[in-house]
């Protein structure tokens, strides 16, 4: 008999009709979407970002399996306002760690827990699968600081979604991920890709931290998404790290950057204690994920980056008017972007 902390491997095609997002607008939280929407799941898109706003989805709006709900999971009453029913529920707890830089604000940890708790409640009353994609910092290791300043409300959120299975014997699991990166990032967004393209392109300096020699954890988006869908079609209760091995070091990205973008900026080292290598945990520890789910990343470093730079030059260039189906049933006009 399988233990619910090692479950056997997902069913193909996906064992779900329907499901829900939260935070679906965001970078990984779109790449969710339209890989569930390609299974042939629908999909209910759940953000407060306006609709207008919600650029990263804009293509999934004339899907007739997608919809798009202006809500926030962690107010009081939201669940009770999604029809559902859904047989599988994903919430991306919080943004992306970066692994460089400084972090972006964080929303109060309280709001990460109450999102965490709507989201929960909403599996537990359509007996829905539910997986929390939580990050690396709430795995941070002893006596090391958490790199996002999200880390307590993470393991909160990862307490609670244990608590569910043990006394409600609701069916959900965790995966914890390391920094991924792609196409529809923000040039705002991290890690670390994002702002050496931006300073690349502003002619640099290109910034580096430290002497350049640290290899930080970087895994393509399609690669992220493909271990977290794997995870979500098990039964797996044990949290499962998802995330690519550290291979090229900060300096060798930031050189293959400069190439791809065609910039003649140098390298600036800043020669300082880099906080961000201090403060990261150990790498992703991956064999449960590729002994259990069969889950290797596919995408080299090569290849993801030529498709994330191509995509951050050609961002501020695209626009135009869309549509996007609204929780009423009509649709939300976006202005041009």
């Amino acid at each position: 008999m399988t233990s619910a902390m090692f479950s056997m491997a997902p069913v193909v095609p996906p064992p779900w009709e329907k499901a829900v997002v939260t935070s679906g607008a965001g970078f990984l939280g779109s790449h969710l979407c339209e890989r569930l929407l390609d299974a042939g799941v629908d999909v209910d898109c759940v953000d407060d970002v306006p609709a207008a706003s919600a650029h990263n989805v804009e293509h999934l709006a004339g899907h007739p399996g997608f919809r798009y709900l202006e809500r926030d999971i962690a107010r009081p009453g939201c669940p009770g306002t999604l029809a559902g029913p859904y047989d599988l529920v994903l919430h991306p707890a919080c943004p992306a760690p970066r692994a460089v830089f400084a972090p972006r604000p964080s929303n109060p940890p309280d709001a990460g827990t109450r999102g965490t708790r709507g989201a929960l409640a909403l599996a537990d009353r359509d007996g829905a699968r539910f997986l929390l994609v939580s990050t690396c910092s709430a795995g941070a290791h002893p006596g090391v600081d958490s790199p996002v300043p999200d880390g307590d409300s993470q393991r909160f959120s990862e307490a609670l979604t244990t608590a569910f299975v043990s006394a409600r014997e609701t069916d959900a699991g965790i995966v914890r991920l390391f920094p991924a990166y792609g196409p529809r990032m923000a040039p705002d967004d991290g890690p670390l890709i994002p702002d050496l393209v931006r300073q690349a392109l502003s002619g640099g300096p290109v910034t580096v931290p430290g002497d350049g020699s640290r290899r930080p954890s970087l895994c393509y988006v399609d690669d992220t998404v493909e271990g977290v869908l794997l995870v979500a079609a098990s039964r797996s209760v044990r949290p499962v790290d998802i995330g690519g091995e550290p291979t090229a070091t900060v300096e060798e990205i930031a050189r293959r950057v400069i190439d791809l973008t065609g910039s003649d900026a140098r390298l600036e080292f800043t020669g300082a204690h880099d906080a961000a290598a201090a403060a990261e945990p150990l790498g992703p520890q991956t064999g449960f994920a590729h002994e259990i789910f069969g889950w290797t990343p596919k995408v080299s470093l090569g290849d993801g980056l030529k498709r994330t730079v191509a995509d951050l030059i050609d961002r501020p260039a695209r626009s135009g008017p869309w549509n996007v189906p609204s929780a009423e049933g009509g649709v939300h006009r976006a202005c041009s972007w």
